[in-house]
């Protein structure tokens, strides 16, 4: 165990944690909010049981589940940590020391556009630059800005102001990742009200400049900042099929890639969890069938939804491809679950239970930078109760845990 952290809502948990977890060869870093909403940052060796734990004077406002907080670890070691967002200023701070926990700077990036942030992310570049992704603007108006951390000058600078525009209408709720050659790939659906039953639409594009210029799965050049009108459409999902916003996407081993999300099909009468891959040239549908509940996905603020939304890893590439799908569901008990698809184009699949408890409301997040090291899964887990709409549920502190899964071992 950790700690005790806040649960009377799901900052802690919520899926766009990233990172939750982060590490090198050596040491584990982690962070959340304890019950009087102060950022507490923890380190463990690796391998260890024993974490020590530093309760910063950063405080969040945690009756808001957006304002979660995200960390990463640079190449020289120093953490990086942003918290407290949701269309306010920038939050960020960067440690004293490598690998130490005791000391945080809070200092801006660049200095630009960082009045109104939201969704604060972090990714670690295999040069050990790191990226920062955030919204700039509110739900149904924002635009997506892109920064990256110089190593050498250690100093940020900003790639792109306006990467998605919103044109003041609507806003891409973006998936981000990096391949092992460090290109980026991007993925969003767009809202065009802060209601969320205007989520449509599974859109792409990829860069393989370090975000400086943009394409289309084709090799089509987007003109920037990418609009409504431009976006490449991979998978049509009109308003009103329970389509969610900040899901997960990963890729193989061959740079494929795979987006998970959940939504109801036209032919289904409940939302299932869906795959969304590359093969060769073209875009393919992978559907879990296995959820048995219905329910509506529409409104604002945070929602008490009974399934989380999902997390997507992968390990080996091409037709050896293994994937993983992470998620939580009040049919299964609540409990962290998996799906285990051992080859994506074949039907068969299985699900697995990483605890034998329930975790309430809670969402999947990860140590990405083990994961792809060591295969070896460390996931953020915390019980949590989330109400519909921005909501408390009053509810006493609860351990935060790392459960670490190794899936040869149990699949």
């Amino acid at each position: 165990m950790v700690g005790f952290g806040w649960a009377s809502n799901s900052i802690n948990t919520t899926i766009f944690r990233k990172n939750s977890i982060i590490s090198n060869q050596q040491y584990q870093f982690t962070s959340y909010y304890d019950n009087d909403g102060f950022v507490c940052v923890a380190r463990r060796l690796l391998n260890s049981e024993n974490w020590q734990v530093n309760k910063t004077s950063f405080v969040g406002n945690v009756k808001d589940a957006h304002n979660s907080i995200s960390i990463m670890l640079d190449g020289d070691g120093y953490l990086h940590l942003s918290w407290d967002h949701h269309n306010n200023a920038l939050n960020y701070a960067k440690s004293k020391r490598p690998f130490e926990i005791d000391q945080f700077e809070k200092s801006s990036m660049v200095g630009l556009l960082e009045e109104s942030v939201t969704y604060p992310e972090f990714y670690r570049k295999s040069n050990g630059n790191v990226l920062f992704l955030y919204r700039d603007g509110g739900s149904g108006r924002g635009n997506l800005v892109l920064n990256e951390y110089i190593l050498s000058d250690k100093k940020w600078l900003r790639v792109q102001d306006n990467l998605i525009n919103g044109e003041g209408k609507r806003n891409a709720y973006p998936q981000f990742c990096l391949d092992r050659n460090d290109h980026m790939h991007l993925s969003w659906v767009w809202r065009n009200t802060p209601d969320v039953a205007t989520n449509h639409n599974l859109c792409y594009a990829t860069s393989k400049d370090g975000g400086k210029t943009w394409t289309k799965s084709s090799g089509t050049s987007y003109k920037l900042p990418i609009d409504y009108l431009q976006s490449e459409i991979i998978h049509m999902i009109p308003e009103n099929n329970d389509l969610m916003n900040q899901t997960s996407m990963t890729t193989d081993g061959d740079g494929k890639v795979y987006i998970a999300n959940y939504w109801r099909d036209s032919s289904s009468n409940r939302p299932q969890y869906h795959i969304i891959f590359q093969d060769k040239m073209t875009w393919k549908k992978r559907v879990l069938d296995f959820r048995q509940n219905d329910f509506r996905l529409a409104g604002g603020g945070t929602k008490k939804i009974p399934i989380s939304r999902p997390q997507i890893l992968v390990s080996g590439g091409g037709k050896k491809a293994k994937v993983y799908l992470l998620f939580r569901d009040e049919d299964l008990g609540s409990r962290a679950s998996v799906a285990i698809i051992p080859k994506i184009g074949k039907s068969a699949y299985h699900i697995l239970s990483l605890t034998d408890y329930s975790l309430g409301d809670w969402e999947p997040s990860y140590d990405t930078e083990r994961w792809k090291q060591e295969k070896i899964l460390s996931l953020f887990t915390q019980q949590v109760t989330q109400k519909d709409g921005e909501g408390l549920q009053q509810t006493a502190p609860t351990a935060i845990t790392i459960v670490d899964v190794r899936f040869n071992s149990i699949d």
